[in-house]
């Protein structure tokens, strides 16, 4: 039976500036009021990126607002996060970022069950004319499906 999954954050911004390629799902090393504020829903995952150093992967920028009825030991909102990745999926990472000039986009914050999880994608930076088709695309089809039920 697998455990309930509850979405938190989605970075709806990486959908559209990279071509996402490959996913992979991340523990994150948290303190106590940050789990506290996730539960209460709040996170932003907007500039966040994951940067690979000494065989570790750690997460950056992403905004984990203080908890309300935090006291003296709440965290800092913005603090670089560490990720729990299996060496496979560290060597694979690090293989996309060096030979194929990729980069690490954090796309999704989720609790799986009582974790936190973290999906985390190699991808490769769109350029514009790219997210203009996209766009181009996705307004036809929603026009097209608009004609259909007329």
């Amino acid at each position: 039976m697998s455990k309930p999954i509850r979405t938190i954050a989605r970075n709806k911004k990486a959908r559209h500036d990279y071509e996402l390629l490959d996913s992979f799902e991340a523990g994150m090393v948290l303190t106590g009021t940050e789990v506290k504020s996730l539960r209460s829903g709040k996170a932003s995952l907007r500039e966040a990126h994951v940067r690979l150093q000494k065989n570790e992967a750690w997460l950056v920028g992403a905004n984990i607002p203080t908890y309300t009825h935090g006291g003296i030991e709440n965290h800092e909102p913005t603090r670089q996060r560490k990720l729990l990745l299996s060496k496979r999926e560290l060597k694979k990472l690090k293989q996309g970022i060096q030979e194929k000039g990729l980069t690490v986009v954090a796309t999704q914050i989720y609790f799986k069950g009582p974790w936190v999880k973290l999906e985390i994608s190699l991808a490769r930076g769109k350029k514009k004319q790219d997210k203009r088709e996209n766009l181009k695309k996705s307004q036809d089809s929603r026009e097209m499906d608009r004609a259909r039920r007329r």
